[in-house]
């Protein structure tokens, strides 16, 4: 099963700074409420779509999960 959502550690996992990560991950959270999703509104969740990633970064995410 392929996993079909991110967080800040594995986007670092894949290279990106800790700062830089955070960011990514608030704007998906921006994203995906504006899209009405309200339930990424949460302060809380570290956990976003990788789709809404890959929006924001405009390419493809590979995740290989050993």
């Amino acid at each position: 099963m392929t996993n079909n959502t991110i967080t800040k550690k594995e986007l670092c996992d894949l290279g990106f700074g800790p700062s830089q990560s955070s960011d990514i991950i608030r704007k998906a959270k921006y994203l995906m409420v504006n899209k009405g999703y309200s339930y990424y509104a949460s302060k809380r969740l570290g956990r976003v779509p990788v789709s809404a990633v890959e929006e924001i970064l405009g390419f493809r995410i590979i995740m290989e999960h050993v």
